[in-house]
């Protein structure tokens, strides 16, 4: 039985998910919601029984659809996902939840309908997190250090802090979401922005353009995530772990096991996306989610950091998560 699909938003992040669908047997994509009505109608003409809608209701309304992706900017959560929810349709969301605390709102409607979703931590789906998850089970992890360090996208709803929830919130938040997934979980940060050259190069920039989060975690290692977006040259992405027997390095193309007498090199063999992908087709058909590695109560968590972080930063003094919760 193929799943028809819809998809809210038709951008770059969409189109990644989209190319995974096309290798899914079960999966046909029937419906596409943009606000800009030639977008959607450029992705149906790529798909056999595709319409394409500037209207969110009439799509939901029109077609059955048995899954969505929620694939909109920072911003713009939280129309669609009640939408969607309204009617009792699984959804996989794009990472950030949003901007705000608003989808604390919105996971207790998904609890009460007992809703199925996945959101878009695809980090999780590496070979080389699994891989560092059965490494960490034999050793002592003293220390964390995590960045994305790199240029600046050049869509306008991001450089604006009120369009994307600045770097750490937007795209940050995949390696705060790493760090909690091998780590465990965040309870402070202490968090120092600064504008140093975007908003002098490109007009309306309002989001700081480096950043360093320093944080306690529960079972009492530490850890500083940094990130930039005014660098020239993209320069590094990932998680290093420090542990009592070597370093664990996570990047996108794999881990290094790095040892006194030996390095050891895991390479991925399969993109993250086509598995996180993959994992949300099968839960929808089996109704078994249990390989749905990040769901959108645990992406709560994630972005309940990356918040405090910006919490911090603004008024120079460290957050505690359970100080942020209560306000």
């Amino acid at each position: 039985m193929a799943l028809n699909i819809g998809f809210i938003g038709t951008g770059g992040i969409a189109k990644a998910h989209l190319n995974n669908l096309v290798k899914i047997q079960d999966a046909e994509v029937t419906a596409f919601f943009d606000i800009q009505l030639e977008r959607a109608q450029k992705e149906a003409r790529e798909w056999k029984n595709a319409k394409a809608y500037n209207n969110l209701n009439e799509m939901l309304d029109d077609r059955k659809l048995d899954a969505v992706y929620i694939c909109v900017p920072p911003m713009a959560h939280g129309e669609a996902e009640n939408a969607v929810i309204d009617r009792g349709i699984p959804f996989l969301v794009e990472k950030p939840l949003g901007i705000d605390h608003s989808p604390n709102g919105i996971l207790k409607k998904i609890e009460q309908k007992k809703i199925i979703t996945s959101v878009g931590y695809h980090w999780r789906y590496q070979e080389a997190t699994r891989r560092a998850l059965d490494l960490l089970n034999e050793r002592k992890l003293g220390m964390s250090l995590g960045y994305w360090m790199g240029g600046m996208p050049m869509v306008p709803w991001w450089r604006v802090q009120t369009g994307s929830g600045g770097q750490f919130v937007e795209q940050t938040t995949h390696i705060v979401d790493l760090l909690r997934y091998l780590s465990g979980e965040v309870i402070e940060v202490f968090a120092a922005y600064s504008q140093r050259v975007m908003h002098e190069k490109v007009e309306g920039t309002t989001v700081a353009d480096v950043g360093t989060v320093t944080m306690k975690l529960e079972n009492g290692s530490i850890a500083t995530i940094s990130n930039t977006c005014m660098s020239p040259v993209g320069h590094k992405v990932g998680l290093d772990l420090y542990t009592d027997q070597g370093v664990l390095e996570i990047s996108s193309s794999g881990l290094k096991d790095i040892k006194p007498e030996s390095i050891t090199e895991y390479k991925e063999r399969k993109s993250p996306y086509l598995i996180e992908d993959e994992v949300f087709v099968n839960a929808i058909l089996t109704e078994d989610s249990s390989k749905i590695l990040s769901d959108y109560r645990d992406a709560i968590k994630t972005h309940n950091v990356t918040l405090a972080a910006n919490k911090s930063a603004d008024i120079g003094k460290p957050i505690h998560l359970k100080e942020l919760s209560r306000t």
